[in-house]
Order: C-alpha cells, then structure tokens, then sequence
C-alpha cells in the first residue's frame, strides 16, 4: 500500500480521536506504524500503549508494566492509595532497534526508564537517578539527553547506560516561564530535526486559564532557545484550548502533532493536528488554529482495529500465540480493555470460563468505594456511552457492597448490598462543593446513599449506568432491571450524579465493576454480561 496517499476528512469524523481518556501522549513512528504512549496514573497495567497505521484509528498494543513498585498505597493497603499520582506523561522512543519509555512516578518521586526490543514486551524495567518531571528523552548519535521540568525546563546528559546524569556533561537551563501566574511551561517534548533542537511545552494563557501549545529551537544542544506559542485554539469546544504531546512525520514526510483537549469529567482526549513548517519552524494547523477538515494518512485498507472499550463474556479464547494472547489478555488475563484502580489483588479474583463469570473476593473492611481493591475499570467513552452488568450478590455478606460505578473522586455507584433483612438495590454517590478542579480532601465516608429499593432474596440484579458528557454535561444516571427476561423494565434509581475531573483523581470517569465489604471480609460477588454501549438507549 502507498502510505504517502492522502484522504481528506471532516474533522467530526477525526477529532477528538479516540474519543478516550489518553492524556499527555506522545508518538512514534517505527516502519509504517505509529505508537502512542499516555498517562495511565494509578491504574494497573500501566503504561499502555497503542498503535494506528493512520494516526486517527488507535488499538491496545502493549502495557509497559503488570506492577510498578507494590507500595502500600499502589496496592491500597492501610487506608493508602496513590490516585492522582503514579505514571506520569512518559517518554516513547526508538532508537537503534529498541523501545524505551521513561517517565516519573510522583507518589515514589522515581524516574522510571522501561526497555524493550519489541513493542509487546517483555519490559525490563530500570531507573534513572533523579526526579525529572514531564520528561523527554532525546538519542543524538551516541549521546543521550533528558529535557525536563515545570516553569524552568532543564536539559541534562545521561550517562551511557542511562542510570544518572553523565558526569561533567550537559547540564543547562533551557528555557524559563518563572513569574507566570498559572500554569508554566511544562509537558516537554524534545527532539533534533535536521539538524536543529526543538522543546515543545504546554502552558496556560497569562490572562486566563486556558492550554496552549508552545514551541522553542536553537541551532545546537548548548545554544539559545527562541520561540512562543504555536497553538491558541480550542476546537470551538467550551474554551478547552488543545495542548501536549508529541509530533511525528509520515513515510511520506508530512508531519501531525497528537495533542491532548480537556473535555470534562470524561478526560483528557487526543486530537490530531497537521504540522508544516516554515524556515524551520513548526506551523500547527493554520493561523494557529486547528482546520475542520484536513488530509490525514491514508488508512490501511486490510486491518482491522480492535476496539479500546469492549463489552465481555468474561471467557477467554484458547489457542492463540503467545504474543496475540499478551495483547489480547494483557490485565493480568483479562481482556486489556480493563485495568484495575490499583494493583489487584489476585488471589481474591477467579473467573468460571464455562459459566462466563468473574468472580471477586472481599479481602479488607473499607467503609468507602475509593479504598475497595480490585476495582475493574474502562473508560467511558465521549460524547454519551452506558454499561451495564449481571451481579450475582448470593454469596455477599451483610455489610458488603457489589455493582457498577462512575469512578472518579465524585463517584456514583447502583449496587446491591446485603442487609439483616435481605438484599437491596442502592444508589450511592459523593458530591462536590463546587466545579472547580481543586482536589477533594481524602475521606473514607461511605458517600451519601440516594435511594435504596428492597429485592428481598432475589440475589442476582442486573445494574446499568448512562453518561452524557456532551458540551461538558457530565451526567450520570443509574438503573436496575426490574423484573425477569424481555417482561422486565429498567427503573432509575437515586440521585443523577455529576461527574467533575479534578486534581484528586486527575483522571477521566470510568466504568467500574466492585465489591468491597464494611463489616466483615470473605465475601464475593459474581460479574457476567458485561455490555458496553457506545451511545445510551
């Protein structure tokens, strides 16, 4: 296939690409196929990364790692945990027939170099001396640099190994924002384009909140900096400016940046640019705006992209290669469209293949959802999207709490709890103060409960949510299935909970399915019939 052929198409069939949370990426391109890392947080695997043939279709690849280091907050153990810290904007890179990706954890304060010879791994994980935040690798010939930092951003020189900065070598500031109000140059990207030096960063306007994107160049590593803002632009979606992430050339020598929006409590989405250049310089979009229609790389006709949300049997398939079923199965053998809050625990956790159930244990007593270990989660998807799931509470005991959430920091939940007096459906929710993305203080409150209906023995309940996010509605609504087969209705239970991305999460809002037990451990609660739904019913 001739991948320097073009198709022209409208940017509501492109932008915001994958519709998804994948914040601060950055791509690559190896052969004719490009590879996009993002922040993955708390959430385990971490370090996923996807691939495309075009830039605007994505599929999972890889996750960079199983476990980062078993801390008792990455494992939620003592009333810890590490949400809105953990895996940070990491660095992707190819260079002489290896992958690397180097970010920092902020809940260790580490900086964490993964390498691999292909991209589905193994990883083999090592650590660079330092705490370079937002950084970026640079290969130059035989040398090796990181750029790095928040407001001041630094170039520093590794050593040959990639373990510490080289002694005596490079070790310069860059390029200052000190003095800015709000948010400074941060997000570095860094790369050596004919001949020359580039620092790509996100910031804020001085004069208001919004994302900008920002580049600077010098002709040499150790020489002076110039440059400023690249793109002020916010799609024409609610003055979300579109900023952070990597650039790429095609085979064909065009060149795209992957960026990030911000777009409400569903996150932080990736949107495709068209980059030319102009003496040198980078030219995002035109008139620093992002076109409605622009030529992107055309497809490749014969693949076929697995989907980043899925619905579930919980089943597996037998028989497939070992790096198929790596890719296919890569959260710890289920599918890789799921990733737990935290580090699972796993021997809490087995699945009846034949029945298609999966099957989690309470472990520890908590008295919120935000501290429950083993919370399988997806994204939700942008603009509206809606799951539901079969829970089968028969084994849960009085106390616990098993169904499905929107999990962010101001979550909603529909689940079933066990009580003296037989099972309930309940709708739960915690509410914020105000729309802000100031953090919300940690508790561990059971959360306000909205509605609570009695089932009496009736132990197996089907629960669903729909969210809306549209124009940044971040709504969510929460339903049990009333009734036996096609007879049945859906009633809508408790409160409508709105849904906000704040720093204590920095998250976007995701599916997730729990039990966690308030009063004594032992419990379980069976999951079947995962349905994702891309639009609500």
């Amino acid at each position: 296939m001739n991948m320097e052929s073009k198709i022209q198409i409208q940017d509501a069939e492109v932008n915001p690409i994958t519709r998804l949370d994948y914040p601060d990426p950055d791509v690559i391109r190896v052969g004719d196929i490009y590879y996009m890392v993002s922040t993955t947080m708390h959430f385990m695997p971490g370090g996923e990364i996807l691939r495309s043939y075009d830039l605007v279709n994505w599929e999972h690849a890889a996750f960079v790692y199983d476990r980062l280091d078993s801390t008792p907050g990455q494992r939620l153990e003592g009333g810890q945990n590490v949400y809105g810290k953990g895996m940070w904007a990491a660095s992707l890179r190819y260079h002489k027939d290896k992958f690397y990706v180097c970010f920092v954890a902020n809940d260790t304060g580490k900086t964490y170099l993964y390498t691999s010879g292909a991209i589905a791994g193994p990883w083999e994980k090592h650590q660079i001396e330092g705490f370079y935040h937002d950084c970026s690798l640079l290969f130059d010939g035989d040398d090796a640099y990181i750029a790095y930092g928040g407001k001041d951003i630094y170039i520093t020189q590794l050593n040959a190994g990639l373990t510490a900065p080289l002694a005596g070598g490079l070790h310069r500031l860059a390029v200052s924002d000190a003095g800015h109000p709000g948010l400074g140059y941060e997000g570095t990207h860094f790369y050596k384009i004919n001949g020359k030096y580039y620092l790509f960063f996100i910031h804020s306007l001085r004069d208001r909140w919004m994302r900008t994107e920002a580049c600077f160049v010098a002709d040499t590593i150790d020489g002076t900096f110039s440059g400023g803002d690249v793109l002020v632009d916010d799609r024409g979606y609610c003055g979300q400016g579109v900023a952070q992430g990597g650039i790429v050339d095609t085979p064909g020598g065009d060149w795209y940046a992957v960026l990030f929006q911000d777009h409400g409590a569903v996150g932080r989405i990736p949107v495709l640019v068209p980059v030319t250049w102009e003496a040198d310089y980078p030219v995002f979009g035109r008139d620093k705006c992002i076109p409605q229609q622009f030529e992107v790389p055309c497809p490749r006709q014969e693949h076929t992209y697995v989907p980043l949300v899925q619905s579930d049997d919980f089943r597996k398939a037998s028989g497939l290669p070992e790096e198929t079923e790596r890719e296919q199965y890569g959260c710890y053998g289920l599918k890789s469209v799921w990733q737990f809050n935290h580090e699972p625990d796993l021997s809490l956790i087995g699945r009846d293949t034949e029945r298609g159930v999966l099957w989690v244990e309470t472990g520890t007593i908590c008295r919120s959802l935000l501290q429950a270990p083993n919370i399988l989660t997806q994204r939700m998807r942008f603009p509206q999207c809606a799951a539901e799931v079969t829970v089968d509470a028969g084994a849960l005991k009085v106390g616990d709490h098993a169904g499905i959430c929107a999990l962010q920091g101001c979550y909603g939940m529909a689940a079933v709890t066990r009580r003296e007096d037989g099972f309930y459906v309940v709708m739960k929710g915690r509410r914020a103060a105000d729309d802000s993305m100031q953090a919300l203080q940690e508790d561990d409150l059971a959360g306000t409960e909205w509605e609570a209906v009695r089932i009496g023995q009736h132990s197996m309940v089907r629960l669903r949510i729909e969210a809306d996010f549209a124009q940044m509605k971040d709504e969510a609504r929460f339903f049990y299935y009333k009734g036996d087969g096609d007879g049945g209705t859906w009633q809508q239970i408790g409160a409508v909970q709105k849904l906000y991305f704040k720093m204590d999460h920095f998250a976007g809002c995701r599916f997730g399915l729990f039990v966690y037990a308030t009063a004594q451990t032992g419990g379980r609660a069976g999951f079947s019939g995962f349905e994702y739904d891309m639009q609500t019913k």
